[in-house]
């Protein structure tokens, strides 16, 4: 179950809105990142999450980084 929970949540960290931006596919890039690196937080709010991969940036993978990089964040 954690394993769909976690790309969804990073996916929805970087989807915004629903009504500013068309639904799209979930982007897993991020699940392994947060899991690693953000997991006492990944039950907190998406911004939470988001907050914690952007500090990590250095330690992110290179797919994640980009799902960031891609979606202006």
């Amino acid at each position: 179950m954690l394993k769909f929970i976690v790309p969804m949540a990073a996916a929805a960290l970087i989807a915004g809105s629903a009504e500013a931006q068309p639904q799209r596919q979930p982007d897993p890039g991020c699940g392994r990142d947060v899991s690693r690196l953000c997991r006492a937080v990944m039950n907190e709010s998406d911004g939470v999450i988001l907050n914690c991969l952007q500090q990590n940036r250095a330690k992110l993978s290179a797919k994640c980084a980009k799902v960031l990089a891609d979606h202006g964040q």
